[in-house]
């Protein structure tokens, strides 16, 4: 049976595989989804057959982090290759949360067995990582795609996301959030270390998965016995193309690359469209959500590990079937919405460059005049704050397809 197959006949809402089961009423028996092999490969049996395969082994993962383009490929495929990477989240595994998954989870409940054992190699391992300075990421990949050069356009669409635990974690940090110095409440100690975690001051819930009448959700403790629960719409927050520079890029705002986008939008079904800056484009995943509300205003989503699976094209520069016939930042598209973005440090020039990005792609595309693609985009097109967390926040366009069903793109 398909992976979407599978999912479909679990789920009443289409979003993406989930291959676990927490109660004895749940649809299927309770699996985590394990490595399915030690190194990058493509697989020859099994569900994924055929496909390319890059674990969150130590090897295949950078924390903090993204690919430069000086990052060596962890692997090299074909343009239109279907690749498959497990990823791992960075909740449970920081040192405000104790540097160790294993005791972390532990104290919600959660078997070692059900601690995924990348994260406990991760963690336990002497990979440099400094809470302060260095982002929170733990980003899989790069992976090359023969043939790719600057000018080309590296186009991804989103296949599946399948949460590999049952369970996430939903985070507030000092100084960060929409509303910084009114959360958290419990104040910060300056002798705060992996050693002694609650000294930092911040807050993380532990938020499991339970099947519902109306499918998974997320459980959030409401007090006095009631339960606050939300249905699942997993995507991955970081997707990207190596930038052109030999410095360091941190892993926590986005920009022209991609990197922590945050689109919520971008789940399965969906197709990401990232400019090539550097030979063999070094595409990468991390920073898996199980749902995230527009905004994202506590500073993570519902944020667990997961494993995405992408299909991965190549477009040459200047080719057709560029959407608004070239780019120079990301832009999304599903069956319904072409997703143009707009990101800055400032929320409101971030929705100037969404609003100019928007008018330049309907002038392209379709050859409408810029006064008409300005008039339609203020009557017939939301305009969405993805994130306002991540340093460089984003406003995101939601052009719909079928009010241009006269036009040929």
């Amino acid at each position: 049976m398909s992976i979407r197959n599978r999912f479909t006949r679990l789920l009443p809402f289409a979003l993406l595989p989930l291959a676990v089961a927490v109660h004895a009423d749940s649809p299927e028996p309770f699996a985590i989804l394990e490595q399915l092999s030690d190194t990058a490969t493509q697989l020859e049996q099994g569900e994924y057959a055929g496909n390319f395969y890059v674990p969150s082994s130590l090897d295949n993962v950078i924390w903090g982090y993204l690919p430069n383009r000086t990052a060596k490929p962890v692997l090299t495929v074909p343009s239109g290759s279907v690749v498959t990477f497990d990823t791992v989240s960075h909740e449970g595994l920081l040192e405000d949360q104790g540097r160790d998954p294993a005791a972390y989870f532990g104290s919600h409940g959660v078997k070692h067995e059900h601690v995924l054992a990348e994260a406990i190699a991760l963690t336990a391992s002497d990979r440099a990582h400094d809470f302060s300075k260095d982002g929170p990421h733990v980003v899989t990949g790069p992976v090359a795609i023969e043939g790719a050069e600057p000018g080309d356009v590296l186009k991804v669409e989103i296949l599946a996301v399948e949460p590999r635990v049952p369970y996430g974690v939903i985070s507030n940090r000092h100084g960060k959030g929409a509303l910084p110095g009114e959360y958290p409440k419990t104040p910060a100690q300056a002798d705060a270390s992996a050693e002694h975690p609650e000294r930092y001051g911040n807050l993380s819930i532990f938020t499991p998965i339970e099947w519902s009448e109306n499918g998974y959700v997320g459980v959030l403790d409401g007090g006095d016995g009631r339960k606050i629960k939300f249905p699942l719409q997993p995507f991955m927050g970081i997707m990207g193309v190596a930038a052109d520079t030999d410095e360091p890029v941190h892993s926590v705002p986005p920009a022209h690359y991609g990197g922590n986008v945050d689109v919520n939008d971008f789940g399965a079904g969906a197709t990401a469209y990232y400019p090539v800056a550097v030979p063999g484009a070094l595409f990468y995943t991390g920073d898996s959500h199980f749902v995230q509300g527009d905004g994202e205003v506590a500073l993570t989503a519902l944020e667990g590990s997961a494993r995405a699976t992408f299909r991965l094209t190549l477009l040459k520069g200047g080719a057709s079937d560029i959407p608004g016939k070239q780019l120079s930042q990301p832009m999304g598209e599903t069956d319904d919405f072409w997703i143009t973005l707009g990101l800055d440090e400032d929320l409101d020039e971030a929705m100037k460059k969404s609003t100019r990005e928007a008018i330049r792609f309907l002038v392209e595309q379709y050859g409408v005049d810029e006064t008409v693609a300005y008039a339609y985009l203020s009557a017939a097109t939301d305009f969405q704050v993805s994130q306002v967390v991540d340093k460089t926040k984003g406003i995101n366009s939601m052009i719909r397809k079928a009010d241009f069903s006269e036009f040929q793109p």
